[in-house]
C-alpha cells in the first residue's frame, strides 16, 4: 500500500463544485493513484446507504468530486506522518456525508 493525497484544483467558482461538495484534502491509504480516487469516494454517503433514490443498485460513488480530475488531483503522500501499512482506508482529512443533495428544498 501507498499514501496519497487528494488535493482540490479546481477554483471555488468552478460549476464543477455544483455538482459535489468540495471535502477540502484527504490522504487516503490504497494500492494506487486511481485506487486512492476510489477509497476516498468510498468513504462518502452512498444512496445505496439511505433510503433514497436511485436506490436500486446505482451508487452514486463514481460521481463522487473525488473521481473527477478536473475537482481534485492526486500526490505522493511521502510525509511519514502517517503509517503505509493498513488496510485500504482515509486516513486523514474529513469527508462529509452530506455530498447528496436534494433536487427539491
Amino acid at each position: 500500500m501507498k499514501l496519497f493525497r487528494l488535493v482540490p484544483v479546481a477554483a471555488a467558482t468552478d460549476t464543477n463544485w455544483d455538482l459535489a461538495p468540495n471535502q477540502g484534502e484527504v490522504v487516503v491509504r490504497a494500492r494506487s493513484s486511481g485506487d486512492a480516487r476510489v477509497v476516498a469516494a468510498e468513504a462518502e454517503l452512498d444512496y445505496l446507504e439511505i433510503d433514497a433514490l436511485p436506490g436500486d443498485g446505482n451508487s452514486t460513488t463514481s460521481s463522487s468530486a473525488f473521481r473527477n480530475e478536473k475537482l481534485y488531483t492526486v500526490v505522493d503522500e511521502t510525509g511519514p506522518a502517517y503509517p503505509v501499512e493498513g488496510s485500504r482506508e482515509v486516513v486523514a482529512g474529513n469527508v462529509r456525508v452530506d455530498n447528496i443533495r436534494p433536487t427539491e428544498l
